[in-house]
């Protein structure tokens, strides 16, 4: 995936920095460019009236974002992207991207090809949820993040990326005391514990069991 989207740099744009808490981009903002992360990372959420927050994905280097208003007339973006540590973007302008989509086909195919790859790791994450509710989400969440930022160590696995319990809330669509009673389960099971500020699973295989993970590859089966 990395080298498809890093074919996209020969379309001409713009750096943009942004530091921690940052929002690039609104939900109802009108929608100008295109994004291809380059350091760092960033919360892409979406607000419903209730004010409740449901975090999508945490997009890392080489992750597109703000795609899906692509040929739409008076695009508007549909998600917010807020920087999660201080982070680096490349930003074309979307009559630009077009441009280069029609002229130069192969750049086309590789837009198709992630944003195919987006739409399985979307429905997947979505699977969970639904068939395997809260705690299915919260699980998909874990072993998405460890195939994403785990460093695997003798005794299991470290998610390198700190994240506070409303943030894990917010990627299980639940309330943050919700969150910590199962985060309390998994602890008195002995599947994670804390190191840190850091989440270290002990026994990714039970997370695993429990949504029956289909072992679809860290390709689809990751956080960004």
């Amino acid at each position: 995936m990395e080298t498809l989207v890093r074919q996209l740099y020969e379309i001409p744009g713009k750096v943009i920095m942004l530091h921690d808490g940052e929002y690039l981009f609104r939900e109802g903002d009108p929608a100008k460019y295109f994004y291809i992360v380059r350091t760092g990372q960033i919360f892409i959420t979406k607000y419903a009236s209730s004010g409740r927050v449901l975090s999508l994905r945490l997009a890392a280097r080489s992750s597109i974002i703000g795609e899906l208003p692509l040929y739409e007339e008076n695009p508007t973006y549909i998600f917010n992207a807020i920087a999660q540590s201080a982070a680096e973007v490349y930003a074309i302008e979307f009559p630009t991207l077009q441009d280069y989509l029609e002229k130069r086909p192969h750049l086309a195919v590789n837009i198709l090809q992630i944003i195919s790859a987006h739409m399985r790791k979307q429905h997947t994450k979505f699977r969970d949820l639904l068939l395997y509710g809260k705690k299915g989400a919260l699980y998909s969440t874990l072993i998405r993040l460890a195939n994403s930022y785990g460093k695997e160590m003798d005794d299991g696995i470290l998610i390198s990326v700190p994240l506070t319990n409303q943030e894990l809330a917010n990627y299980s669509a639940t309330a943050r005391e919700s969150l910590n009673r199962m985060l309390g389960e998994l602890k008195k099971a002995d599947v994670i514990e804390y190191r840190g500020h850091l989440i270290f699973i002990k026994d990714i295989d039970y997370l695993k069991e429990a949504i029956q993970c289909e072992n679809c590859g860290r390709e689809v089966c990751n956080i960004e």
